[in-house]
Formats: structure tokens, sequence, C-alpha cells
């Protein structure tokens, strides 16, 4: 065993893998076909249920086992109205790992996931947070730095494992949020952690059916140019989203400013000028990964786009990882 495989044994043993890189969960990315490639590639990929009802999720975990024997994930966002169904959809269909996401899940949807033989992985931006999830029997923790992309927490990866990672040894803790090389795997691994994930990485692997336009704006990018979302005023709070800036971007903004003026109009009510702002992203990322619009879609991206210079197998993104992490540490 070398000293990649003891550093991760924790995490390989809690996935079931061989090696402790998880794919997170992207919506439209993180589909049948991605996330059974980096399972069949030794890692651990993440399907994304998203807006999925309970039938359409039950496809999409049938098709992943048609494509792979390997473990996968499931991850679920504890808002959706019918997350209970999903669950149920999970149980049924054997899934072994289920990742909560979205906020804060109740006791009572743990216990029914474990009650029904999952291991259960939840999200932690705080410490105290993490303390009371551990409490609640969740099985592993990832904690994820506002450098990732998609929707964000205020704290950085870095500060987040001085924080949590360095004081929680009851779970595996999985790192996440601006990882794209081996050589930070492999240092995070020293400081405590079970493994890392990764989702920027994997969106221009071969395997991934995002359209080429959405690949080719990720291969063009900086590590600058995936930018947090602005809000105009804290009066109407805006979810965070660290995407690459397009048109939409300023389309964004925009919006904000016409609903807030019309609401001081009294135009619209407050709620409604809310509602006026939350919806301007519906279907925008489908729009992106799906469709190919690059104006008008959501590029949703990690600072790590910086890092990815060209379309390479999942399996070559992997090997990669593992040649990076293992010279790091041959060097320490």
């Amino acid at each position: 065993m070398d000293v990649l495989d003891q550093l991760w044994k924790r995490g390989t043993d809690y996935l079931g893998t061989k090696y402790a890189i998880m794919c997170g969960a992207m919506s439209w990315v993180s589909e049948p076909n991605l996330v059974s490639a980096i399972s069949n590639a030794g890692g651990f990929g993440i399907l994304a249920c998203g807006s999925l009802n309970a039938e359409q999720l039950h496809k999409e975990i049938k098709r992943t086992k048609e494509k792979t024997s390997k473990p996968f994930g499931v991850n679920l966002i504890t808002m959706h109205p019918k997350v209970l169904e999903l669950i149920d959809v999970c149980l049924l269909e054997k899934v072994e790992h289920v990742v909560l996401a979205g906020g804060l899940p109740k006791l009572s949807m743990i216990q029914k996931i474990k009650g029904g033989g999952a291991k259960v992985m939840c999200f932690a931006p705080t410490l105290s947070l993490a303390e009371r999830l551990i409490k609640n029997g969740v099985d592993a923790l990832v904690i994820e730095g506002m450098e990732a992309g998609g929707h964000i927490g205020p704290v950085s990866t870095s500060v987040l494992v001085q924080e949590i990672l360095l004081n929680v040894k009851g779970v595996p803790v999985f790192v996440a949020g601006g990882i794209g090389r081996g050589e930070v795997i492999a240092n995070y691994l020293r400081l405590g952690a079970a493994g890392c994930q990764l989702g920027t990485r994997f969106v221009c692997a071969h395997e991934s059916l995002a359209h080429p336009n959405f690949k080719a704006a990720f291969i063009k990018a900086s590590a600058r140019d995936a930018v947090i979302s602005a809000q105009f005023d804290p009066s109407f709070p805006v979810i965070p989203v660290r995407a690459i800036a397009n048109k939409a971007t300023d389309e964004f903004l925009k919006t904000q400013i016409a609903a807030i003026e019309r609401y001081k109009a009294n135009q619209l009510s407050k709620l409604e000028a809310q509602l006026m702002i939350e919806t301007f992203w519906a279907g925008a990322l489908k729009k992106a990964v799906v469709d190919g619009d690059m104006e008008n879609g959501s590029l949703m991206s990690g600072q790590s786009v910086g890092l990815i210079t060209r379309e390479q197998s999942v399996q070559e993104i992997i090997s990669e990882l593992i040649e990076q992490a293992l010279a790091c540490l041959e060097i320490a």
C-alpha cells in the first residue's frame, strides 16, 4: 500500500472505491454517462437529482446502473417539495450513498435514509452545524468553499479546512471548492481529509454530455472569469451563484434594478418583485449546458476553471490527479 492509499483509506473504505475522488453533483452535467465513467475509473460519481421528480430519478438511477457496477451516489436537495419520495426511490433502488444538499436536513430525513440501509453524506458550512449533523447520525461530511461553482457559501475552502476539518474526527470529511490539481488533494489528505470532491474539473471530460459551446467556454475562461452573482439591494437578497461572466450576468443585475424600481413605484408588491428576481435564472443552466446558449444561459463554474486547458477522458483526468498527488507526496 503506497502513501496515497494510506492517506485516503478512510475515504475509500467509506465510498467503496479505489480512489477517494468524488465528482460533485452538477445539474445537467452529472448525469448517468459522466457519473458511470467516473465510477468506472475508480472515482465516485454522484448523480444530480436537482429538480427531477421521482419517476425521472428512478430512470436516471437505472441508466447509471446499466453503465456501471461500481459505487455511485445520488444528490438530493433537501428543499425539494417531494424529497421524501425521492428518498424512497433511492432506497428502492438500493443506492448505497445519499448526499443531502441545499439546506440543513431534518433528523427524520437522515433516519429514514439510514433506516433504509443507505449511508448519508451532508454539507457542513460551519463547525457547529458539522457537530450537529454528526450528532444526528450522518456518516460523512463535505466542506465546500466559496471557490466552487453554482450555489456557494461565504467562506473559502482554506478557512473551512482550518475551522472544520482540523476539529472533526468522528466521521470522514471530504474537502471541495476550487480543487483542480492532485497536489492540493495530497495536502488536504495530509491535513486529515478522507478525500476530495471536484466538479468543474470534470465538465470538459470526453464523457461529459455538456454542449461543445459550454466546454469551449470553460477551456477559454480564467479563474477570475468565474464570478459571484451581484446583489443590488440587501433588502432583496439573492442566493449567490458562481458562474463565468456573460451577457446574462449583466442582465441579472438590470432585472434586479427594474424589479426594485417597480416595487418602489408601487407597481409590484415586494413578494412579486422578489419573485421576478428569483425566477430570472429559471432554466438558465439548461440553456447553457444542453442548448449551448453562452449569452443567455448560466455558465456555473468554480474558480478552478482556469486550470482546464483541453478536453480529456475521465480516466486521463483521474490518472493526472493521482500522478500529481503522488509526486507531491514523494517530494515531501
